[in-house]
């Protein structure tokens, strides 16, 4: 049946017909737009302005309308659906967390709808997921939101959403590893080895987890009374790891270093060897992730532990909660512990240091 049908009234009533519910002219009528507008709208077309697509979902929301497909499945229960809003696939993380999530909604026998967004703006981000959530989803996993804010991502109303992004702690369910404490245990180390400091080739400058590193390695450093040198920063890739580590390794000064992640620390390793530096006899190299290749670089690389599986079957876990609940949750947070693997690219530093 038709979503704005009427709904005749049980056998034996007097009262007549149900009055339909809200109907896109009435969200026409309040958005002060055309029914083509708001149907455009309501099936996720770009070829709308951001501020109408605004002013049609505030209108949605004000007289509580749900597009054909949402209701459905509040008529029928579940489309056994979930959606998935990624950038940049291509990076560790993003990836390993994403093959995390389908697995664990394979086993919730759930499957997932990707969109993967083109660059982390509030704008691309808002627009990925209005494209999810007019698909016949049952609840929405966000893995990164980058620039978006809970302040400026919108969300539908009544959507169980789960992010990965401890930002949106109160506004959203959150699923994170621990980048605060792995990056302390990172700089600890290296400065319990002997280094008078510890530089940092950090990730964009765009990047939520990258800001988060950065700042606990300051931290670390101002905690330790130590110097805190300028940061530099890669885009997450080994070759700008190399690019960047062909200045770290024209200064003498250097004797550690604490890389944002272990592709980009691998492109140093190599910019330090071309320059006849030895890693960890002249400079001591630490990662984050621990991917599987850091075992098996020359040497075996210092690096902090994500455990991607947990997060993702955490984010399962808590979208699944909410689902079956039928009502969000708000202020809930699981921060997943990050664990410091040590390997043979950290040593003391050298004498002349």
């Amino acid at each position: 049946m038709p979503t704005d049908a009427p709904t005749p009234d049980a056998p034996g009533t007097t009262t007549g017909r149900r009055r339909p519910g809200p109907s896109i002219g009435d969200v026409a009528k309040l958005a002060g737009l055309s029914p083509q507008t708001v149907s455009r709208v309501s099936t996720g077309a770009l070829n709308v302005r951001p501020e109408t697509r605004q002013r049609v979902l505030d209108a949605m929301e004000q007289v509580g309308y749900s597009p054909n497909n949402a209701a459905r499945a509040l008529r029928y229960g579940s489309f056994r659906t979930i959606g998935l809003v990624a950038h940049r696939l291509s990076r560790t993380g993003e990836s390993r967390t994403m093959e995390a999530v389908v697995e664990a909604a394979r086993r919730e026998r759930y499957t997932v709808t990707l969109v993967d967004v083109e660059t982390p703006s509030s704008a691309d981000v808002d627009e990925a997921v209005q494209r999810l959530t007019h698909q016949s989803i049952d609840g929405l996993v966000i893995i990164r939101a980058e620039t978006a804010t809970p302040t400026t991502l919108a969300l539908p109303p009544r959507l169980p959403v789960v992010v990965s992004d401890s930002r949106f702690v109160g506004h959203h369910p959150a699923v994170g590893a621990d980048q605060t404490a792995g990056t302390i245990a990172a700089v600890r180390h290296l400065l319990d080895l002997g280094h008078a400091t510890v530089h940092h080739l950090g990730g964009p400058l765009d990047s939520g987890p990258a800001e988060q590193r950065a700042q606990a390695w300051a931290a670390a450093l101002t905690d330790a009374g130590r110097p805190v040198p300028p940061m530099l920063a890669g885009d997450w890739s080994a070759r700008s790891g190399y690019e960047v580590g062909r200045a770290i390794a024209d200064d003498p000064a250097v004797t550690a270093v604490f890389c944002a992640n272990d592709e980009m620390a691998a492109g140093l390793v190599r910019a330090l060897s071309e320059r006849g530096l030895r890693v960890p006899e002249d400079v001591s190299v630490v990662g984050f992730d621990d991917i599987p290749l850091a075992d098996y670089l020359w040497p075996p690389l210092t690096t902090v532990r994500q455990d991607f599986t947990q997060i993702g079957e955490g984010l399962i876990e808590l979208l699944m909660r909410q689902i079956r609940a039928g009502e969000p949750l708000l202020d809930e947070h699981v921060s997943i512990p990050t664990t410091l693997v040590v390997r043979a690219s950290t040593a003391p530093p050298r004498l002349n240091a």
